[in-house]
């Protein structure tokens, strides 16, 4: 099989900034109390402008810029986002004809917060058995539009952004070398937002239009949410190193999702990785959802740190109860300003 290479990257967060010091003036809470039990000191929100798309758009032509591509080559989009603009058509279709990709196959892929890790095992087997050599994988979320701003658990949490990343085929030892994902829908009810037509959210007015539609805000029970992802993020992680072939000892960076520090340290000791070897970032940008793992890896593919043959882990967890690792080598071609058209 080919494998499938990151060659491109590409993040966007948007200009408004929400700091600790803002929400004690909106919640009962405090800059120490949220640092002390998150690590999050700020989080962006979304503006009117700010849609899924539009900050969809923004990360892929970055992406696709680094990849030194041409967007009509790209074969197929996946968008993992669980806060489309529309309910149809999907925001990858959108985003198709924003960029360009007129020959793309476009969808959307809803899995929270372990939506780009899901995609990116998506886009990466299209590659690896031939049928695609050119896919877009991107993770939106705009969940601050989901948060009850007098909802002390949820409203410290949250931010918004985009990231993408472009996968190619390629013969060379690198990419993605292994995909573990998960579900257990046992703890659905611990984190969810509910859909327009659930609890009587709207109702008919008898003549078949649609009225009373009435905001709906994200739920979640923190404590159970916790104690799933300290177990789950090491454990997803470490099965992901095994399917791969390697040894802990062979990983260079761990690139895990931006929701609490405590979490992401859990993570780091299952994989007896140092600090200083795990991308972190929640401090300024809070809980991005789905493209909280693309705005970490396109900050440390920007920063220079990661080297050819490195192998990083990447994890996340998220509503479902959701969870989802893969192991990728970084290689030669995923080098920013080189540009990569593929080898034959």
């Amino acid at each position: 099989m080919r494998n499938a290479a990151i060659t491109g990257w590409g993040m966007y967060v948007p200009d408004q900034v929400l700091t600790n010091a803002d929400l004690e003036q909106m919640v009962e809470t405090s800059d120490e109390w949220i640092v002390s039990r998150t690590g999050i000191r700020e989080r962006r929100l979304a503006a009117e402008a700010d849609t899924t798309l539009a900050m969809s758009t923004r990360a892929s032509r970055q992406a696709i810029e680094v990849a030194g591509i041409d967007p009509a080559d790209i074969d197929l989009i996946v968008l993992a986002t669980v806060t489309p603009d529309k309910f149809m058509p999907s925001t990858a279709s959108l985003l198709q004809t924003e960029l360009g990709a007129h020959r793309a196959a476009a969808f959307d892929l809803a899995a929270a917060c372990s939506g780009f890790v899901y995609a990116l095992a998506v886009g990466s087997q299209f590659i690896q058995t031939g049928v695609y050599r050119n896919v877009l994988v991107v993770g939106t979320d705009a969940l601050t539009r989901f948060i009850d701003f007098t909802d002390r658990g949820t409203c410290i949490l949250f931010g918004d952004g985009s990231g993408a990343v472009v996968l190619q085929a390629t013969d060379a030892d690198e990419g993605v070398l292994s995909n573990v994902l998960g579900s257990d829908g046992r703890g659905a009810q611990h984190l969810y937002i509910d859909g327009f037509a659930s609890n009587g959210l709207f109702s008919d007015n008898g003549n078949g239009h649609i009225e009373d539609l009435q905001r709906t805000y994200m739920k979640m029970n923190g404590n159970e949410v916790f104690r799933f992802s300290v177990r789950v993020m090491g454990e997803t992680a470490i099965e992901a190193v095994n399917k791969a072939g390697l040894r802990l000892g062979d990983i260079d960076w761990l690139i895990p999702h931006q929701a609490n520090l405590r979490i992401i340290d859990a993570a780091a000791k299952r994989l007896d990785l140092p600090r200083d070897r795990v991308w972190v970032n929640l401090d300024r940008y809070g809980n991005t959802s789905a493209a909280s793992v693309p705005i970490c890896l396109a900050e440390a593919a920007d920063s220079g740190k990661l080297q050819q043959g490195m192998n990083l882990v990447l994890v996340a967890f998220g509503a479902g109860l959701s969870w989802a690792s893969s192991v990728v080598r970084w290689g030669a071609t995923g080098v920013r300003g080189k540009g990569f058209h593929g080898d034959g």
